[in-house]
């Protein structure tokens, strides 16, 4: 049995795979998954789990060197933003270039992405794509 790092096997398996310069996206419970991307559907009612939860677990297990964030959420959800930065500034090993986009190209996005986890969350643009680092 696993003790460390994303205990869900459906993440677990994606980050597992993932190479150097692969995407994963985590989304709020609104945001539209295309039919071509893997769907990871962790939303259990409103609010659950946040989304601040699971981007946290997710970055504590895999190396990042770009986040893609919606230019929205400077306006819409500042807080959730405040907090991502925060996460990486508290980080001493990963200090990821951080790229904003539209809130549409940032869906469009999403079909590169290896999956999309889909959370609880109800704020507003509340949405980010993980690129993977190189571990070595």
């Amino acid at each position: 049995m696993k003790k460390n790092g994303v205990l869900n096997s459906d993440i677990s398996r994606v980050l597992s795979y993932m190479g150097h310069t692969d995407r994963i996206c985590i989304g709020d419970c609104g945001l539209p998954i295309p039919e071509e991307t893997e769907r990871i559907d962790l939303a259990v009612k409103f609010g659950q789990p946040s989304f601040l939860e699971v981007f946290q677990v997710v970055c504590g297990d895999m190396k990042v060197e770009k986040i893609i964030l919606a230019e929205e959420i400077k306006e819409k959800n500042p807080e959730v933003l405040k907090e991502i930065l925060a996460y990486f500034e508290a980080e001493k090993d990963m200090k990821p270039e951080v790229v904003f986009v539209s809130h549409a190209e940032l869906k469009q996005c999403t079909k590169e992405c290896a999956a999309v986890i889909r959370t609880g969350e109800t704020t507003p643009y509340a949405n980010i794509i993980l690129q993977s680092g190189c571990i070595f």
